[in-house]
């Protein structure tokens, strides 16, 4: 059994809500929270996960810890912290690499943590990335030409923030930005947070807050059916010709 019950209890009181205001700042009904409160029922994920971001808690913490005046959170919320990550495997127990075409790019933000959600995801797998875990993204845009709407980004998992490396292309999802492909201008910073640059100049660098950044994953690899344009350069003949006429005029030269 959760102790989503006993924290609900002890949190609300402790922020001196009652059960009818505490239901009111959340959006549910007061008999509901009665219900959590008294083991009668248990919040749907949605909720459970709302719940825990209005007392600055994790989903774990709340529904597993036995939340009390002793208790402490296990790891130090900052830029530099663990993040979980929900991921799916084969049937080797391998790690898969998750698709998140742009139809789903809004449904991600709500459901990149649900293991439900990200098990819908379409998903492969590629003998070149082995190690570590990996998601590919779908552009959208022109912001970062040459690579334009359609193509997919291969990224790899940032655990820790503090690891970006400065001028590097990443994808960041964040509440208010969406998934963005972009190139990081500096390392995270508690209080200005990330300065994002794109490759098409026609836009403005910014910056997100860090509080605001849900993921970040740094780009490893690129998937796209448009081929490169042949190059109207010289030929091979061209170059040749070229040699020739240069060797004549050194030959020339050194005649005079």
């Amino acid at each position: 059994m959760s102790n989503i019950a006993p924290n609900l209890r002890y949190l609300r009181r402790k922020k001196g809500l009652t059960q009818q205001k505490f239901a009111d700042l959340i959006g549910i009904k007061r008999s509901l929270v009665g219900a959590y409160e008294e083991y009668r029922a248990e919040p749907k994920y949605d909720l459970l996960k709302k719940m825990a971001t209005f007392f600055n808690l994790s989903m774990d913490e709340l529904a597993q810890d036995l939340i009390d005046d002793e208790w402490k959170p296990k790891t130090v919320r900052d830029s530099s912290s663990l993040r979980i990550l929900s991921i799916t495997v084969d049937k080797k127990n391998k790690e898969n690499i998750e698709l998140v075409p742009q139809k789903a790019s809004a449904g991600y933000l709500n459901g990149y943590a649900d293991p439900e959600f990200v098990k819908e995801l379409p998903r492969f797998s590629l003998p070149l990335f082995k190690d570590g875990t990996f998601r590919a993204f779908e552009l959208k845009g022109d912001s970062m030409l040459p690579l334009d709407t359609g193509t997919i980004i291969i990224a790899e998992y940032v655990e820790h923030w503090n690891d970006i490396k400065v001028g590097k292309t990443y994808v960041v999802v964040s509440k208010s930005e969406g998934i963005v492909y972009k190139r990081l201008g500096n390392k995270a910073n508690n209080e200005k947070g990330l300065k994002i640059y794109s490759d098409n100049k026609s836009y403005p660098p910014y910056w997100i807050e860090l509080d605001d950044i849900l993921e970040i994953w740094q780009a490893k690899a690129y998937l796209s059916t448009d081929f490169p344009e042949a190059q109207n350069g010289p030929t091979i003949d061209d170059i040749s010709n070229m040699m020739l006429d240069m060797q004549k005029k050194l030959s020339d030269l050194k005649k005079r």
